[in-house]
């Protein structure tokens, strides 16, 4: 479940920015959280739905000045749930059913807005 991934390249990338009800801590979304990415990974990866690899990150206060063109202003506790398909048909069908939906509903529940976009490849690369 902690391991490395490889992201091979052309997979479409999704990235989900979900806010947190004020004073919903980071222990109170894990279970809700790992019980959906186990969702994703046992019934969807690879040939049985597209799922390539997944992330989550946890907020952690920083907003870099040097990297942000409007300024640096106060941003609310949020996760972040990055997610590797092979096409976004493949991400909007597992995300239909009924097994991901009640998972995704409890991660709501702990929510105020939950925001997924899509994204093509363009270029990745490691240093020589």
């Amino acid at each position: 479940m902690f391991t490395a991934i490889t992201i091979p390249f052309g997979v479409k990338m999704l990235f989900n920015t979900v806010k947190l009800k004020p004073g919903v801590k980071m222990e109170d979304v894990e279970l809700a959280l790992g019980e959906m990415c186990n969702v994703l990974k046992d019934t969807y990866g690879g040939d049985k739905g597209g799922f390539v690899a997944g992330q989550v990150f946890q907020f952690s206060g920083f907003v870099s000045e040097e990297g942000s063109l409007s300024g640096t202003k106060a941003v609310a506790g949020h996760v972040a749930i990055v997610t590797y398909w092979k096409s976004f048909e493949e991400h909007e069908k597992s995300h239909a059913d009924e097994a991901f939906k009640d998972k995704f509903k409890a991660l709501g529940k702990l929510c105020t807005d939950s925001k997924e976009l899509g994204y093509d490849m363009l270029w990745q690369g490691v240093p020589e």
